[in-house]
């Protein structure tokens, strides 16, 4: 069993790495949906706390993306310090919140406008984005 440190160094490692890229993934497609939000646009006037919340939700994300740009080794972006395995479930938190008001402002306009209950999320904003442009 010369090898049995290693060996369960890499096992550590490597179910470490799966647990934080499973939960990058969670992050980064909460956060590619409410970019589209947030980021300009009347909603983000509509909901300027939450705006407020995903800009600095945005700037850790940018620090994320350049650190794993800057560690081309995945094992080593990932556990090489504890920093991801902290901010991600962190920024989790804060892209719900975010999306829970958002789901919030949405049922607002819903109950204004009947008609909109049957059109799913994405497409209202899309609706409500396009109005506001025009």
């Amino acid at each position: 069993a010369p090898f049995k440190k290693d060996i369960q160094k890499w096992v550590r490692n490597l179910t470490n790495s799966t647990e934080i890229l499973e939960s990058w993934l969670i992050v980064q497609n909460l956060w590619v949906y409410l970019e589209a939000v947030f980021v300009g646009g009347d909603i983000a006037k509509q909901l300027p706390k939450e705006a407020k919340r995903f800009q600095n939700i945005d700037k850790s994300w940018i620090k994320i993306m350049t650190k794993a740009h800057e560690t081309p080794n995945v094992v080593q972006c990932c556990v090489g310090d504890e920093t991801l395995g902290q901010l991600l479930p962190h920024l989790l938190e804060q892209l719900e919140l975010c999306q829970k008001s958002l789901s919030g402002y949405l049922e607002k306009k819903r109950l204004v406008f009947p008609r909109f209950f049957f059109v799913s999320d994405p497409a209202l904003l899309e609706i409500l984005g396009q109005a506001s442009n025009s």
